[in-house]
C-alpha cells in the first residue's frame, strides 16, 4: 500500500518529475482518464453518463474518461464549463474536444444521466466555487444519481484548507499516484466517499526531490508480536505499566485502560488506586495487580516501587487540583508517560504549566473537544494536520487526536495518520483502551510516535473485525487475534521480500 501522503504542489511536482523523465502529459492524462472509466465499469452497470469538465487538466481527464466509456458503448454527454474550456485553455485535449460528438450545450441534458463524472476541478481550488460552476454544483447535489469526482471533489482543497462555498460530494473520488490532505482528514474526507488509488505511471526516482507531508499507518512491528522468538522472554522484559485509577464509582476507565496494556503485550500491569477504590479494583481484577495510592506527590513513590515502565494518567481520575498535582508528580519522574482524558482538561485555563513539564517521553491522546482546551479553538487558515504537529512543536511531546482519522504528531518527525478504523470506535470507553495499548508500546520500548502510530492502527484493527455492537470491554479481547493476524502479516511479507532478493 502506498502510504505517502503529498501536497497538491508536491503532487504538481511528480507530474513535472514524469515529463522530465520521458512521460508525456498526454499520457498521463490518458492513464488518469481511463482509470476513472475503469472504476465507474468495475462499479455500475451500463447507463447513460453526463461529464462536468472544466477548463484545466482536471476536465482533460474528464473527457478521456467520457471517451473511454463512449468506446465502450456508453452512452455520454459532456458539459463545458466557461468560455476558458470552449476555446481552447491550457488543456491538452481541447484541440479536438468539439470534433468528438460528445459535447453538449443543451439544457435538456443536464444531470439526465444515469451517472455524473465531477471534472470541473481539481486538487488546486483555493477559493469557493461561484457563478455557473457553484450553481452546476447545487444541481449534482439535488439530482440523487451516482457521482464520481476525478482526483478531488470540486469545491475542495487538497490540502485540507478550509474553502466557504458549495462542494460535490461523490459517492466515489478516482486520485491518482498519492493521496491527497483532503481525502484522509476530516471533514473533508467524508465528503470524497469512496477514495480510489490509480497508478498513472509516475517513474521511479521521484520520493528523492518530492517529501510526503505525512503518512498513512500500516500494520505495525508491535513488540509483543516478536515476543515468541525471544529466548528469555520474562514478564519483567516485555514492559511493566501503571494506570491510575479514579474513585470508587469511576474506576471502569482505569481498568480498561489496565487490561488493553496487558492484552497489547506488557508483561506485568498494576492499577494504582485510591483507597476508596480499592475493594471495587480488588473484586474486578485478576492477572493485573493493584497497589494503594493516594494522590499528589505519592505518584512518584507509587511508580518507584512498581519499577514502572510506562504510566497512564486521565481516565476518569477527575478534574481539578488532585489531578494536575499526580500528573506533575509524574512527569517529574522522567518516565514515558501517556495523558488522557481528565489529565488533559484539569490543564484548561493554565496549559502552560503542563507544556512545562512534558518531555519528549510524553504522549497526549485527546480528543477534539480536549484537544481545544488545550491548544485554543481550530484556526480557519490551518488544515488540522498543520494544528496537530504545531500543538506537538508547543507541547515538546507526541500528540495523538484521535477521530475518524487520527493524527498523530512529533517535533521532528513525519507526522501519521489513520484511518484504519471503525465508526463503531465511537463508544465509551473505547479510548482508554487506546491510551493502555500506547502505554505498552512504550513500556516495551518503543518511541513515542511509534507507540502511539501502532496503537492506532492495532486499535482501529480491533475495531473493524467487531463491527456493529461492540462496546469498549470486548476491544482488549480481540487483540490476541489482531497480533496473530499482524505476526502472519509480517511472516509473509519477510518471505516475499526473501524470495526476491535470493529466489528459490
Amino acid at each position: 500500500m502506498a502510504t505517502e501522503i503529498l501536497s497538491t504542489a508536491d503532487s504538481a511536482r511528480c507530474d513535472r518529475f514524469a515529463v522530465e523523465n520521458g512521460v508525456s502529459s498526454q499520457a498521463l492524462m490518458q492513464r488518469a482518464g481511463e482509470a476513472v472509466s475503469d472504476a465507474i465499469r468495475a462499479r455500475w452497470s451500463m447507463r447513460p453518463v453526463l461529464v462536468l469538465a472544466g477548463p484545466g487538466n482536471n476536465g482533460g481527464d474528464g473527457f478521456i474518461a467520457a471517451a473511454a466509456l463512449r468506446d465502450a458503448g456508453w452512452p455520454v454527454r459532456v458539459m463545458l464549463l466557461g468560455d476558458e474550456a470552449r476555446q481552447g485553455g491550457d488543456a491538452l485535449w481541447a484541440r479536438s474536444v468539439w470534433k468528438t460528438g460528445l459535447v453538449t450545450d443543451s439544457p435538456d441534458t443536464r444531470l439526465k444521466g444515469g451517472l455524473v463524472v465531477d471534472a470541473l476541478f481539481g486538487a488546486g481550488l483555493s477559493r469557493p466555487l461561484s457563478g455557473e460552476a457553484a450553481a452546476w454544483c447545487k444541481a449534482v447535489d439535488e439530482a440523487s444519481v451516482p457521482v464520481v469526482s476525478v482526483d478531488l471533489p470540486s469545491g475542495m482543497n487538497g490540502d485540507a484548507v478550509p474553502v466557504d462555498g458549495p462542494c460535490v460530494a461523490p459517492d466515489l473520488t478516482v486520485t491518482f499516484h498519492r493521496r491527497k490532505l483532503a481525502h484522509l482528514v476530516d471533514p473533508y474526507a467524508e465528503k470524497c466517499g469512496e477514495v480510489l488509488l490509480c497508478d498513472i505511471g509516475i517513474p521511479d526516482g521521484w520520493a528523492s526531490s518530492v517529501p510526503p507531508i505525512a503518512r498513512q499507518t500500516r500494520a505495525p512491528v508491535w513488540p509483543s508480536a516478536g515476543a515468541q522468538t525471544d529466548p528469555v522472554a520474562h514478564k519483567h522484559r516485555r514492559g511493566r505499566v501503571a494506570v491510575f485509577s479514579g474513585g470508587a464509582s469511576a474506576s471502569g476507565a482505569a481498568r480498561l485502560a489496565a487490561r488493553a496494556a496487558l492484552r497489547a503485550g506488557a508483561g506485568l500491569v498494576t492499577v494504582c488506586s485510591p483507597p476508596s477504590a480499592s475493594l471495587v479494583n480488588a473484586s474486578r481484577l485478576d492477572a493485573i495487580m493493584l497497589t494503594r495510592w493516594s494522590g499528589g506527590e505519592d505518584t512518584a513513590r507509587v511508580l518507584t516501587d512498581l519499577r514502572a515502565q510506562a504510566a497512564v494518567l486521565g481516565p476518569a481520575m477527575g478534574l481539578g487540583e488532585a489531578t494536575r498535582d499526580s500528573v506533575l508528580a509524574a512527569l517529574a519522574t522522567g518516565l514515558p508517560v501517556v495523558l488522557d482524558a481528565d489529565a488533559l482538561t484539569s490543564f484548561e485555563g493554565a496549559p502552560e504549566a503542563l507544556f512545562e513539564a512534558l518531555h519528549a517521553r510524553c504522549v497526549l491522546t485527546p480528543h477534539a473537544g480536549e484537544f481545544a482546551r488545550l491548544f485554543g479553538r481550530e484556526d480557519p487558515s490551518q488544515n488540522r494536520l498543520d494544528q496537530v504537529a504545531a500543538a506537538a512543536d508547543r507541547a515538546g511531546c507526541t500528540v495523538l487526536l484521535k477521530g475518524p482519522a487520527t493524527l498523530i504528531a512529533t517535533p521532528g518527525q513525519l507526522p501519521w495518520i489513520n484511518r484504519h478504523a471503525s465508526p463503531w470506535l465511537a463508544t465509551a470507553g473505547s479510548g482508554d483502551v487506546l491510551a493502555g495499548m500506547v502505554a505498552a508500546g512504550l513500556a516495551a520500548g518503543l518511541s513515542p510516535h511509534d507507540s502511539a502510530a501502532g496503537a492506532a492502527w492495532l486499535h482501529g484493527d480491533a475495531g473493524r473485525r467487531l463491527g456493529p455492537g461492540l462496546i469498549a470491554e470486548d476491544l482488549p479481547e480481540i487483540l490476541p487475534q489482531v497480533l496473530q493476524a499482524v505476526i502472519a502479516r509480517h511472516r509473509r511479507e519477510s518471505a516475499l521480500t526473501h524470495l526476491l532478493a535470493h529466489g528459490s
